[in-house]
């Protein structure tokens, strides 16, 4: 079989934004679930109020954590599945060639369902281990009768069992349809070329011209890369700036929870993009620095163009944190006594844009490094 369990392992990314997806909606579905059992025995209006607005936080956050993580693991799998069908066209074609139709060759992707399954499985078990201390600060004023924690059976089917289902379909009918080529089309070789590379220093405004276009069509040619970085400083800028604010709204545990979820989300997709992207021009690189490109050219010309979109990311990060907050205490909590006003943490956000610069800029760096590591005789060998 041309995958195997090997293969699945690889997509430890979206096992990463399963995990962290299923962790936080089972921990507030579950206390959901339990919290609407003692609802007949509410009294006072004060707790009913108390009551009502836990009941709504449990479905903006479900609705828009479990959503937002939800896409970006299908269009995680989607960009793995293309990766992985263009990395081994030609073992695919040959199974074509030997006869194997697009259906039995696609039913061997079920395998990339594994990834979600651990996924779930894992912060399905985490959440369990984290609700008796999350029941604990979700009631610590005791507004409400005890809530006892109870195990749902459909939290476990929608959240794992359904998921690993439908991703291992979703890898097949993905596949099916990718598979869908002349087998002429998968046996020719997929020559790398951007642009027509000029010779160092004939002309210097064509070589600018040259960076600055090959720039635009690294990014044009890798839309999904670039989801994955706006998306990667949009995790970093929402959840670290919230994790604060979490300590007056609500507890330490949640800000924590946030920050160390965010910092995983945003270091996982940005390493995923960045080395990809570094992965896919080797060959572009290798003839750049034939042609007498420095380095810093080369970096420019690959990489530069991801950096605007991650302070783009950062920016919708900071503007959705700052709705998100004021939505839940203006509207959420207006009615419940002693909840804090909410006012925009600038010198947070500040603190939090430098943070992310450093990191990101330490990464680039590194990246740098390994670009001018790469083998021209070794990527002209190939």
């Amino acid at each position: 079989m041309l995958i195997g369990i090997k293969n699945a392992s690889k997509l430890v990314g979206i096992s990463i934004i399963s995990c962290c997806a299923v962790l936080v909606c089972t921990m507030f579905l579950n206390f959901y679930l339990d919290v609407r059992s003692i609802e007949s025995k509410i009294t006072s209006e004060l707790s009913m109020i108390f009551y009502n607005a836990q009941v709504s936080t449990v479905k903006v956050v479900c609705l828009v954590c479990g959503g937002c993580l939800l896409i970006t693991s299908v269009v995680m799998l989607m960009f793995y599945m293309k990766h992985y069908i263009d990395t081994h066209r030609k073992e695919l074609g040959i199974l074509k060639a030997m006869g194997y139709s697009n259906l039995k060759v696609a039913k061997n992707f079920w395998v990339f369902g594994i990834s979600a399954f651990t996924g779930t499985a894992i912060g399905f078990g985490g959440a369990f281990l984290l609700m008796p201390r999350f029941y604990a600060l979700q009631n610590k004023d005791k507004m409400l009768p005890e809530i006892t924690i109870h195990f749902h059976t459909v939290i476990l089917l929608y959240f794992v069992i359904l998921p690993a289902i439908g991703f291992s379909l979703l890898a097949i009918g993905y596949a099916w349809y990718k598979l869908k080529k002349p087998v002429i089309l998968l046996l020719r070789d997929n020559l790398q070329i951007s642009s027509k590379i000029p010779k160092h220093g004939i002309d210097k405004n064509r070589e600018v011209s040259f960076i600055e276009d090959l720039k635009s069509n690294t990014l044009k040619s890798k839309k999904i890369l670039v989801f994955f970085t706006v998306f990667a400083s949009f995790c970093f800028s929402a959840m670290t700036q919230m994790s604060f604010s979490m300590k007056d709204l609500a507890s330490e545990m949640m800000g924590a929870m946030m920050l160390v979820i965010g910092l995983t989300l945003a270091f996982t997709t940005l390493f995923l993009a960045v080395t990809t992207v570094v992965k896919g021009n080797t060959k572009t690189i290798a003839m750049m620095r034939v042609f007498g490109y420095s380095q810093k050219e080369c970096c420019k010309a690959i990489l530069g163009g991801y950096r605007p979109m991650s302070y783009i990311g950062f920016v919708i990060g900071t503007v959705y944190q700052y709705a998100l907050l004021r939505m839940m205490v203006d509207i959420v909590f207006r009615d419940v006594e002693g909840v804090p006003a909410y006012e925009f943490d600038f010198p947070v956000m500040l603190i939090s844009l430098v943070v992310f610069t450093v990191i990101y800029e330490i990464l680039m760096y590194i990246y740098s490094e390994r670009i001018k590591k790469i083998s021209i005789k070794e990527i002209m060998a190939e």
